[in-house]
């Protein structure tokens, strides 16, 4: 089992829980820059996921986001840059010790360009079983892969329409 950091905590019903940051980096395309990971316990199992984290003690989940997608992708977004709230989300996920609970905010971050991405901040636990960050259309996300949230691909192409200043709530 691999150790889960800092920013998560036992809830009363006994299942680790944290809050997250979660970034929908959109660049033309629309393309948006995510990762791919699998279960360290099942390296068959793979899935897609926009770029994002716990929230550090002291850390606005904004900071949290940006932080996040540096050390995920190297690529440095301005906090003032970031829009929303976009959406939240409660989930329960089967992470690395076993199911855990994230409460997540997402933010949309809009780039002209596709920058590309390294992979030089991952920490133990993301070099453990974070395989990619790459930019995806998209239609990748429609191609019977497993995907977080759900219904990511319709996020990505209604944010890159447009965002109408909404929170969307997120299964």
């Amino acid at each position: 089992m691999t150790e889960l950091g800092p920013e998560w905590t036992v809830g009363e019903d006994g299942v680790p829980w944290r809050r997250a940051a979660r970034v929908v980096v959109i660049a033309p395309g629309p393309r948006a820059l995510l990762a791919t990971s699998h279960d360290v316990d099942d390296p068959g199992r793979a899935w897609w996921f926009t770029l994002g984290g716990g929230i550090e003690p002291g850390e606005s989940a904004r900071e949290a986001a940006v932080r996040e997608v540096r050390e995920e992708s190297g690529i440095d977004l301005a906090p003032q840059g970031l829009l929303g709230p976009v959406a939240t989300r409660s989930a329960v996920l089967d992470f690395a010790a076993g199911d855990v609970r994230q409460e997540e905010e997402y933010y949309l971050a809009r780039l002209g360009s596709e920058p590309p991405v390294a992979h030089s901040g991952w920490t133990e636990l993301e070099r453990a079983s974070m395989d990619l960050v790459c930019w995806v259309d998209p239609a990748v996300l429609r191609s019977g892969v497993e995907v977080f949230p759900p219904a990511l691909a319709d996020l990505i192409e209604r944010l890159a329409a447009g965002w109408d200043g909404s929170v969307e709530r997120l299964t």
